[in-house]
């Protein structure tokens, strides 16, 4: 019992500072936010406006499964420093004030490298829980990037406000570099990354991992989808600017609690129970902003939103622990992310060309049942996991 204690106080001395590196590198993620509203300022065309948010997903689509892989192979902790340390350098050069030309290489760059945070710090405290914690493990980093997403907005919204772009840029360089401090609490080596690593054929094959990224892929398509343009849909409903901030906000918010309340059901409940209730809350997302006439409606889409997010994340994420070995962890969790990056540079594409067609209300029940199609596969070619049911 004595020695249990004191494993989970190791576990949490290691957790603590993963999750202090999850805040201030998401809380730097209120650049996106910055970026968009400088390239607007610059009287950018709408397509290169909108090419910022197929950067972002393209950063995360090439990055996760990138690092994810480097991590399985050479130390975390150094591959961490290289991350936080060239993240900040992207984010500094914005400070010139650069043309459109040179904001969205700069922005991707970021992306690029802050989305190797994710699978890094998954697999490092993947391989140190058991089966039975996993899932309240691992939500306490989810939870924690959500945290650093909201304070981002918030943060650059105020920087901006009082210091205006170029001080607003060096600041948000500065976050990173802070958070190569709690680099210093993580162990110096890894045993387990010099293991014999299975093959990337089987580790997808093993408890249908294969059919959880087609499903991932398939539901952000379906969310991204209807995101991309809701800003414009609230417009053209009268909802006013300030209120859009909130509304958007919400989403984040929500997967704060939720990353904590479903990343600990998802070891009591099992994976797929809580994986596949986030999954079908997807598909309702569109539908409701599809009948949306206030903000209130738009508002509950979101709240709901967030709520699927946290609790397919929580349940995907502690699957995929459960179903592959410590030394591929780190490339099956960047995988993941990555198989979302496709729906996400998909998604909004579909979106901006079904809408003149069949207007919002049309495009909204099409990225509703591209979602529905992602939650079908999930439950068709996944399988309860079998040590949490034995």
């Amino acid at each position: 019992m004595e020695q249990a204690g004191s494993r989970r106080v190791g576990k949490m001395r290691l957790i603590s500072p993963l999750m202090a590196l999850s805040i201030l590198s998401s809380t730097a993620g209120g650049i996106i936010m910055l970026a968009q509203l400088y390239l607007k300022d610059l009287h950018a065309t709408p397509i290169v406006i909108s090419m910022l948010t197929s950067f972002v997903w393209m950063g995360t689509l090439i990055g996760s499964t990138m690092w994810g892989t480097l991590a399985d192979r050479y130390s975390r902790k150094h591959l961490l420093f290289l991350i936080l340390m060239t993240s900040a350098v992207a984010t500094g050069i914005l400070a010139l004030l650069l043309p459109p030309a040179g904001v969205l290489p700069a922005v991707f760059l970021r992306v690029l490298m802050v989305t190797g945070i994710a699978p890094m710090t998954m697999a490092i405290v993947s391989a140190i829980s058991t089966n039975d914690h996993r899932g309240r493990d691992l939500s306490y980093l989810s939870a924690s990037r959500s945290t650093g997403s909201a304070l981002g907005k918030i943060i650059a919204g105020f920087l901006l406000a009082d210091l205006g772009y170029r001080l607003s840029f060096f600041s948000l360089a500065l976050l990173p570099i802070v958070a190569c401090l709690f680099v210093f609490l993580l162990p110096r080596a890894e045993s387990f990354s010099r293991k014999e690593r299975q093959s990337l054929g089987t580790a997808l094959r093993n408890g249908g991992l294969n059919g959880l990224y087609i499903s991932g892929a398939l539901r952000q398509m379906g969310t991204s989808g209807a995101a991309s343009l809701i800003f414009v849909y609230m417009a053209t409903l009268g909802v006013p600017v300030a209120i859009m901030g909130t509304i958007n906000a919400i989403g984040a918010a929500t997967s704060i609690l939720g990353a904590l309340i479903f990343g600990r059901l998802s070891d009591i409940v099992g994976r797929k129970t809580i994986f596949a209730f986030g999954f079908g809350m997807s598909a309702i997302v569109p539908v409701i902003f599809a009948f949306s006439r206030s903000a209130s409606g738009i508002g509950l889409g979101y709240f709901i939103l967030g709520m699927s997010f946290s609790s397919l994340y929580a349940g995907s994420t502690s699957y995929i622990g459960d179903h592959t070995p410590t030394e591929r962890q780190g490339t099956m969790f960047g995988l993941f992310n990555s198989s979302r990056g496709v729906g996400g540079v998909i998604g909004p594409l579909i979106a901006g060309a079904l809408t003149p067609l069949v207007g919002f209300h049309g495009m909204f029940l099409t990225m509703s049942g591209i979602a529905l199609l992602g939650f079908l596969t999930v439950l068709a070619k996944t399988r309860t996991s079998p040590t949490l049911n034995d």
